[in-house]
């Protein structure tokens, strides 16, 4: 299994309009085989935090996804000022 998770951090008074712009990226990649889970998501906390998180059974599926293309954000797509996301190998999984 692997996730993908961190945080995208923009301007506070662009976050809505990010999420507005990308809000369908959600819908598709959850369609998408082999997505076990997908969000993007406002912090509670940090308003120009960003939280993302996927899940997905193989490589092989995130690259497709990620490959797939799908429409370029427009020009007025708010800018990202930092990004830390990371991906995550998982070998095993047990209730917590």
């Amino acid at each position: 299994m692997i996730i993908i998770a961190g945080s995208l951090t923009v301007d506070p008074a662009d976050r809505d309009q990010y999420l507005e712009i990308f809000a369908d990226v959600v819908p598709m990649a959850r369609k998408a085989p082999g997505c076990l889970d997908f969000v993007q998501a406002p912090d509670p906390v940090d308003p120009a935090r960003i939280n993302v998180y996927e899940r997905w059974d193989s490589d092989d599926n995130l690259h497709a996804f990620r490959t797939s293309g799908g429409p370029p954000p427009p020009d007025d797509a708010p800018e990202i000022r930092s990004a830390t996301v990371q991906k995550y190998r998982i070998a095993a999984v047990e209730s917590p």
